[in-house]
Formats: C-alpha cells, sequence, structure tokens
C-alpha cells in the first residue's frame, strides 16, 4: 500500500497533525517573540569589505567607541571570506562616523539607514498588506466555491501555513523584514493555488470515486510541492555557501521552505481529509 492509500484511509485522525503543530507555533511565537529586521525597527546596515584580518568584537567595538551606540545594539555577522554585515539597531547611525571608525580596517561597499518613522509606517504597511491579503484572498474563495465547509477548509489551511511558518522564523531566528513578509504573502497564493486545485477535483468533478479523484489531485500536488521545495533548497544552498551576503535571498528561501513543507501537511492531511469527511456526509 502506498502512502497516499494509508492518508486516504486513515484521514480523519491525520487532520488534527496540522491542528496541533499550528497551536504549537502559536505557542513558540508567543513565548519567543518574533524578531524585527532593520527596515522595520529602524537602525543602519552596512555591508564592509575587509582590508585587514579582523574579528567581528573588534569590529563591534571600533564602531561602538566611534559612534557612542551602545554594544548590545551592534551586531556583526561574516558573510563571506573578505566581508562582513554591520546591523546598528534603534536610531540610524551617521555613516561618516562608522566610516572614520573602521579607518584602513574595512571598506563600506554599501550603506543602509532607517530612521524611527518610516521603520514605525513600514511595520504598519506589513499588518495591512497580510491582513488585506488574507481578507481578500477568503472573500475569493467564498465566490469561487460558495460553500461553507470546502471553503473554510481552504481558508483554514491557508492560515496554518502562514502561522507554522512564522513559528518556524522565531525558532530559526528569521527576522520579519520586507523580503520574509514578501515570502509570507507568496505562500498565501501557493497555499490557495494547491488546495484550490484540490477542491476543485474533489467536489467538483464527478468521474471517479472520491478516492480516485482524490489520489489524482495529491499526486500533482506532491509533485508541485516537491518542485517547489527542491527549488527553494537549491536556492538556499547557493546563497548560503557561495553568496552570503544576498541575505535577502536566504530570508525569502528559508521561510517558503518551512512554508511549503507545512502547506503539505496542511492541505494533503487537514484539508483533504475536512473535505472527504464533508462529501461523504453529502452522498
Amino acid at each position: 500500500m502506498s502512502m497516499i492509500d494509508k492518508i486516504l484511509d486513515s484521514y480523519k485522525p491525520l487532520i488534527i497533525i496540522p491542528v496541533i503543530i499550528t497551536l504549537i507555533a502559536i505557542g513558540i511565537v508567543l513565548s519567543g517573540g518574533l524578531q524585527e529586521g532593520i527596515d522595520l525597527k529602524g537602525g543602519s546596515i552596512a555591508v564592509l569589505q575587509l582590508e585587514q584580518p579582523v574579528t567581528n568584537d573588534q569590529l563591534a567595538t571600533m564602531i561602538q567607541n566611534s559612534t557612542g551606540v551602545q554594544a548590545n545594539l551592534i551586531t556583526v555577522t561574516t558573510t563571506g571570506t573578505n566581508q562582513s554585515t554591520v546591523e546598528i539597531a534603534g536610531s540610524a547611525a551617521d555613516v561618516v562616523a562608522v566610516s572614520n571608525a573602521l579607518n584602513d580596517t574595512a571598506t563600506i561597499q554599501s550603506y543602509t539607514s532607517v530612521g524611527p518613522l518610516l521603520s514605525k509606517q513600514s511595520l504598519n504597511q506589513v499588518y495591512y498588506a497580510l491582513a488585506f491579503a488574507f481578507i481578500f484572498m477568503s472573500i475569493t474563495v467564498f465566490i469561487i466555491f460558495r460553500n461553507f465547509v470546502p471553503s473554510m477548509a481552504v481558508i483554514l489551511a491557508a492560515f496554518c501555513d502562514i502561522i507554522i511558518a512564522i513559528g518556524g522564523m522565531s525558532i530559526f531566528g528569521i527576522p520579519l523584514s520586507l523580503a520574509s513578509v514578501g515570502a509570507l504573502l507568496m505562500l498565501i497564493g501557493y497555499s490557495v493555488d494547491t488546495d484550490i486545485l484540490l477542491t476543485t477535483r474533489v467536489l467538483k468533478r464527478r468521474e471517479g470515486t472520491i478516492n480516485e479523484r482524490a489520489k489524482d489531485a495529491m499526486k500533482t500536488g506532491f509533485t508541485m510541492a516537491a518542485a517547489a521545495i527542491g527549488s527553494m533548497m537549491a536556492l538556499y544552498l547557493v546563497v548560503k555557501f557561495l553568496m552570503p551576503y544576498a541575505q535577502v535571498l536566504d530570508q525569502i528561501a528559508a521561510v517558503l521552505i518551512i512554508g511549503l513543507i507545512a502547506d503539505v501537511l496542511a492541505t494533503w492531511l487537514m484539508n483533504l481529509g475536512i473535505l472527504r469527511w464533508y462529501m461523504e456526509g453529502h452522498r
């Protein structure tokens, strides 16, 4: 018996698995919180080309002495053989002061500063974007299916995807930034795509049994998921080992990997289970 057959034969107990993982993710976010990127909490980011051997602690001390910024607000990470990234949280630091602090040790390749007012506006826009995306997605799903239970199953699956992805961000220290928010918005679209594929084939098609229609949808869905997760894994590994300075791509790939795995569970365990339960009750 294949894995698909096992899922189809014992679908009711499997519905609870994504629900439990979602509740755990909510608990993780509430207890551990979620980091905010510089673009949402304000501050400065400098990408440095190192001219001399220097440790991260030495760089942080040099910048602290020159700018007067508290040590706990300065984060230095190595992003390549001769590259480092400096994040200064809080108020935007003066690029001239940072440059003077480095002397001949390093040169600034790029420098970005975000003030507290702009960062607050960006954070509010993030909340609005996620809320409106979810609301309009829900409205669209109800218009397409015009049936409460299948529509709610699609919306619940998308909700689980986003919450599990956010929980993964909290666990792995992926900051909430404009890049990761973009990945979350893409997850909403991908989740709805797979859920509509499932719901359309099982609910609206008439040929074959419910199990046969569900199996056909699962084969297509697993192929899509494998291709998407594989491509994101490739992107993540390339960025991690060959392009460590491309942190935006790193964050997008990491969030999408977590969310795509969550989508497999939410769509093919929970949504399929709810849909089959509904269909069998309306034969």
